[in-house]
């Protein structure tokens, strides 16, 4: 049995444009908790306020129960 856990990354939440060493980091911080990269998405993410959205990624790990 596996466990998922989805993560929204908008460009603002990581200051800035997306860097390859931002996602790294965010990628080998999940791992040292067990989870293994499933997916990435570029997606359209809905801010907290109002009903605009912002280039974003929706990243989906999964990890063995």
């Amino acid at each position: 049995m596996y466990s998922y856990k989805v993560v929204e990354i908008r460009e603002k939440m990581i200051g800035g444009k997306m860097s390859g060493d931002k996602l790294e980091r965010l990628l080998n911080q999940h791992a040292q908790q067990g989870w293994r990269l499933k997916t990435i998405t570029s997606t359209d993410v809905k801010g907290r306020l109002g009903p605009g959205g912002v280039e974003g990624l929706l990243i989906t790990f999964e990890r063995e129960n």
